[in-house]
C-alpha cells in the first residue's frame, strides 16, 4: 500500500509499506544490508512509475547514478510492514537526488539517498527531465 504523507513543514512523502520477507533475514536474525536496497527500489518505483499519469504510456527513462545508505538499527522478521518514505533533496535539469527513510512509528532503521539521473536510451546519453517530470518531483521537494 502506498500513501502520501503530509509533514507538518509542507513537505510531502511519498510513503510505501513494504513487507519484511523471510527470505531477507541473513543468518544473524535480521534483514541483510543488500536487502535494504531491494525496499528502496520498490519505494523508488512505486513512486516513479507506478503512480497514474496523462501520458501513462510514455514512460521516460531514469538510472541510478549513486546510492548511499546509513544503517541506523537492525530490522529483524516481523508481521506488519515498514515504511519507505521518500522525498526529493535536490532537482536540475538532468538529475535528482532522492531521501529515504525506512522505519516505523518508534524506530528509524535506515537512512539512504539515490541520485537519479534523466537518460535518453535510444542515444545512450543523459536527457533533460521534462516540465511535468519537474512538476511531479517537486510535490516531493524539500531539502535535508
Amino acid at each position: 500500500m502506498t500513501e502520501l504523507r503530509d509533514l507538518p513543514d509542507q513537505m510531502t512523502r511519498y510513503v510505501f509499506e513494504r513487507k519484511v520477507r523471510f527470505a531477507d533475514i541473513d543468518s544473524l536474525g535480521h534483514v541483510n544490508n543488500v536487502r535494504f536496497f531491494d525496499y528502496l527500489e520498490d519505494a523508488r518505483v512505486s513512486m516513479l512509475w507506478d503512480r497514474p499519469r496523462e501520458d501513462a504510456g510514455r514512460r521516460q527513462d531514469l538510472v541510478v547514478a549513486r546510492h548511499e545508505i546509513d544503517y541506523r538499527r537492525p530490522l529483524t522478521f516481523r508481521t506488519d510492514p515498514v515504511r519507505v518514505e521518500v522525498w526529493v533533496t535536490e532537482i536540475s535539469r538532468v538529475r535528482f537526488t532522492l531521501a529515504y527513510e525506512i522505519r516505523d512509528d518508534e524506530t528509524l532503521y535506515v537512512e539512504a539517498r539515490t541520485i537519479m539521473v534523466a537518460y535518453d536510451a535510444g542515444a545512450a546519453r543523459p536527457r533533460r527531465l521534462d516540465e511535468d517530470e519537474l512538476a511531479y518531483l517537486k510535490r516531493f521537494s524539500f531539502p535535508s
